[in-house]
């Protein structure tokens, strides 16, 4: 967020550990100071469905369910957003809603899950601390969890595990092999995803390569970055169609980022031992990438091994 970034702030907090096979986070977005001019705020392609609303107007809430591209919004000179982040899956387990009635679109929740959005209408205020958002979400999705009877389809999850495990680059003709015609694995995917075992996988393979933050010389050189594609100009058109820019111009900021990683971690050297643990579970959790606990789920609710 170039744009105004001394002014807006965008964080992520965990749910309740009960919850975190399912909801990936919490997060927020608003501004710290009124900008000069309106804010364009650009969301990547990730295979999740998020809740969203703005804590000043909770009576307006919405669904934006799973994306095949970037989508940009133009946001007023103060805002102030609220988002829960489902995992895959877990949107339609929850709410038994077709995924793919939300594909590439935003809905207002009202339409879609009316229950939620009188939750969030009647509950949140422009008040509220980060602390108090997080209660109320934690005690809300635990009691929907409680109620819930969740699909235990080892096809489905067999599938997800497949593709997570080989980070995108599949075949998915001779590689999802799970019991069942593609045309019935096409089906399922679509109902609980919201797109194609290609489409998501083609997103897995995206945000692996984000969470490699390569340089713009070894994209160049490394053939890794290419793996799954058929050359090099469908990398570039497949990575700007998720994203909104080519390679080159998104991950030349790398390296400056280097410097304050490298920084940070170098703080993290005197991080008192008792807090320790505390850091390192956190640096462990987003570095394992966005998608990896639906195998989480797979795993404590199903039969399947993995």
């Amino acid at each position: 967020m170039k744009q105004s970034a001394e002014q807006v702030r965008y964080k992520e907090f965990l749910p309740h550990s009960e919850l975190q096979p399912f909801i990936y986070c919490y997060w927020q977005l608003n501004t710290t100071n009124e900008l000069s001019e309106p804010f364009t705020y650009r969301v990547v392609a990730d295979g999740c469905i998020d809740i969203y609303f703005e804590l000043t107007n909770p009576v307006e809430s919405y669904v934006m369910g799973f994306c095949r591209k970037f989508t940009e919004f133009q946001l007023d000179h103060t805002f102030n957003y609220v988002g829960i982040r489902f995992l895959p899956t877990m949107f339609p387990q929850f709410f038994r809603i077709d995924a793919k009635a939300l594909s590439d679109r935003y809905e207002k929740l009202q339409l879609v899950v009316p229950k939620i959005a009188d939750f969030i209408s009647d509950n949140f205020k422009e008040t509220h601390s980060q602390e108090k958002i997080k209660s109320l979400l934690d005690n809300y999705f635990i009691g929907i969890m409680a109620k819930t009877q969740f699909e235990k389809d080892f096809r489905l999850y067999g599938a997800l595990e497949v593709i997570l495990k080989n980070l995108g680059v599949i075949g998915v003709d001779k590689d999802l092999d799970v019991a069942i015609s593609n045309r019935q694995l096409r089906r399922i995917f679509e109902y609980y995803i919201g797109a194609t075992p290609k489409t998501f996988s083609q997103v897995v393979r995206f945000q692996n390569i984000l969470k490699a933050k390569p340089l713009s010389k070894s994209l160049r050189e490394n053939k890794l970055f290419y793996d799954g594609y058929f050359d090099q100009s469908h990398f570039i058109k497949e990575f700007k169609t998720f994203y909104g820019v080519t390679p080159s111009k998104s991950f030349w900021k790398i390296i400056v980022s280097v410097f304050y990683y490298f920084t940070y971690c170098c703080c993290a050297i005197f991080v008192p031992i008792t807090n320790r643990e505390k850091y390192e579970n956190i640096i462990s959790r987003h570095s394992t990438g966005l998608l990896i606990n639906t195998c989480v789920f797979a795993n404590k609710h199903t039969d399947q091994k993995s």
